[in-house]
């Protein structure tokens, strides 16, 4: 990863050491961490890019019980997550693939599913006993392929989200599916309904307006250090898996 943003004009943006991300778009000053009972791992794939609209090191910065890393693949959970975990049952990997909310028969906006895709019995019991989370960060192709890579992961609780609203990202990256959330949206999402704690995702959510805001700021003023992005459509390529 590069040291500095370089702009077209050569003129170099210094990172923020926190968060990864330009100066111009940081918003690491106004983070308040959360302490949560829920643990948090994000598993970034090396070649998600997308640093200046990214939020998965923002997301880690704001959460204390969070781990990031950044690979393709690790051995089993313990060893991605840096200590021991002694049953797997009881995290949840958010890995939506094909499957949808809308197609099953709930109004939940946290389902649990079986291999199958099929919606698990017992929701609530199975979900109050999650003790840890598994985020997936990339795009499309990206998340299938640190799904495929890491077989441990079929051990975990397979779950995926049936939001009530789109991305807040809106026309700065445009998602091929509703469902589709920035990293930050998920990990909000899950923490507050698994701890039965709003004020969780009032705060992340917080911070990835502050996030954007800024990046419309600088779109507006100085268009050659936030281009509009192009969106992710890599799902519609390779929607079968």
């Amino acid at each position: 990863m590069p040291s500095a943003f370089e702009t077209n004009d050569a003129e170099a943006i210094p990172d923020c050491p926190k968060c990864g991300k330009p100066q111009v778009f940081c918003v690491c000053d106004s983070v308040e961490p959360i302490k949560t009972k829920t643990a948090l791992l994000i598993l970034q794939h090396p070649q998600e890019q997308d640093r200046a609209l990214g939020t998965a090191r923002l997301t880690a910065l704001q959460v204390e019980n969070a781990v990031l890393k950044i690979g393709l693949s690790w051995p089993g959970l313990s060893k991605a997550l840096g200590r021991p975990v002694h049953d797997p049952s009881r995290w949840a990997v958010l890995y939506l693939g094909s499957a949808k909310v809308e197609d099953l028969e709930t109004d939940r906006t946290i389902v649990a599913i079986n291999r199958k895709g099929e919606i698990e019995d017992h929701q609530r019991a199975i979900l109050e006993d999650i003790e840890g989370i598994v985020l997936l960060d990339g795009t499309w192709s990206q998340a299938k392929a640190l799904w495929w890579r890491n077989a441990w992961m079929l051990k975990c609780q397979r779950v995926i989200l049936g939001p009530r609203q789109a991305s807040r990202y809106g026309k700065l990256r445009k998602e091929p599916r509703r469902d589709g959330l920035a990293t930050i949206e998920a990990a909000a999402m899950m923490l507050a309904s698994l701890e039965h704690r709003p004020e969780i995702e009032a705060t992340l959510l917080a911070s990835f307006d502050r996030m954007l805001a800024k990046y419309r700021d600088v779109q507006a003023t100085r268009p050659e250090l936030a281009p509009r992005p192009k969106p992710r459509r890599d799902y519609r390529r390779r929607k079968r898996g």
